[in-house]
């Protein structure tokens, strides 16, 4: 069998440990790449960097930045990669509003050195490496149809969904003028007990989890009315790396073709923990976006069709393993305090 070597740009969120736990199981030598930090910020993939290299299956982390286009290309030349994840960017959506040029730099312009330097390295030695982008439903914004599949006109709301929108053309276009095996997978929103403690999921199980055994008081969030297309991260990454083994490039929409409100998810959460959510929710308006995205609800058809691929954990499910992570956190940090200790817990 030929040797399967990916490089994972943002292999320390969410989605870049879960998929470089599918490439290592699939006997993927995986290199990622990470910024340099004053703290450590690879906690996420910890256990696999030194379980997998106990088991002759590497993982490898290199210090660069999608900001960096010459980094990018020396890389690219040393790892030699067959498959190349560009998971990169500033990903939250309302902080696109405070950061806009960062956001468009990373998110969009970093796509654009990626490829660059991909096409490069790929015209010098001839080798033939394909190309996942990460898109997303954000790009969708003010949706012009329900649901939304890959023939809906992209309308952004906010400085993330342009950036992402940018990134997802730059892409096709790298693909159609140069003749790339580059793909981009439009991810509907996607959760874990890995995500970010700012992304309005997380909060609200980390929360609640809190608000239970007394470390908290009040939950504050925005526009309770919104509605997303939530599932498992786990099952999205399986998704991208279906689509680099297709023979021809393509754009597919990963979604579970449901839509639940944040109210609802808030309700699921609080309910887990025999809870009742109103009880302890007040609104923010400094939460609620300048321009809202009232309604994301993916058809992924295609996916199905085409990659054979389907959501395994339902909506509940998920809100369930949010749950119970985090109550193990909300555990520990209660006995740390009690034991006089003041700490930061993150699940892993």
């Amino acid at each position: 069998m030929a040797r399967q070597v990916a490089l994972v740009t943002g292999i320390s969120g969410q989605d870049g440990s879960y998929l470089a736990e599918l490439l290592l199981s699939k006997g993927y030598e995986v290199h990622g790449i990470v910024r340099r930090s004053s703290s450590f910020n690879t906690r996420r993939v910890e256990h696999l960097y030194h379980d997998r290299h106990d088991q002759g299956r590497p993982l490898t982390l290199h210090y660069g930045d999608v900001a960096d286009g010459n980094c990018l290309a020396r890389l690219i030349r040393e790892t030699k990669p067959t498959e190349i994840y560009n998971l990169a960017a500033q990903s939250h959506v309302r902080v696109s509003f405070d950061q806009p040029t960062y956001t468009a730099d990373v998110t969009g312009v970093g796509t654009l050195r990626l490829l660059e330097a991909l096409r490069d390295v790929q015209d010098a030695q001839g080798t033939g490496i394909r190309f996942y982008q990460a898109s997303s439903s954000e790009m969708f914004g003010k949706v012009a149809e329900i649901p939304q599949r890959e023939t809906t006109p992209f309308h952004p709301r906010s400085p993330y969904g342009v950036a992402k929108t940018y990134a997802h053309w730059i892409t096709v276009n790298y693909r159609e003028s140069y003749g790339l095996h580059a793909s981009c997978g439009i991810l509907f929103n996607h959760e874990s007990p890995r995500r970010g403690e700012t992304f309005v999921t997380r909060k609200i199980t980390r929360a609640a989890t809190r608000i239970k055994l007394g470390l908290q008081d009040k939950l504050y969030l925005g526009n309770l009315d919104a509605k997303r297309d939530w599932g498992f991260a786990g099952d999205y990454v399986e998704a991208m790396w279906l689509m680099l083994q297709q023979d021809e490039p393509d754009d597919f929409v990963i979604s579970t073709d449901e839509t639940h409100t944040v109210q609802e998810f808030c309700e699921k959460t609080f309910a887990r923990l025999g809870l009742d959510c109103d009880d302890f929710i007040e609104i923010d308006s400094r939460y609620f976006r300048p321009a809202e995205v009232d309604l994301l609800l993916g058809d992924s058809s295609k996916a199905r069709t085409r990659l054979g691929w389907k959501p395994k954990v339902s909506f509940d499910a998920l809100v369930e393993m949010m749950v119970d992570a985090d109550m193990v956190l909300a555990e520990q940090e209660k006995l740390l305090q009690s034991q006089g200790h003041s700490v930061s817990l993150v699940a892993s």
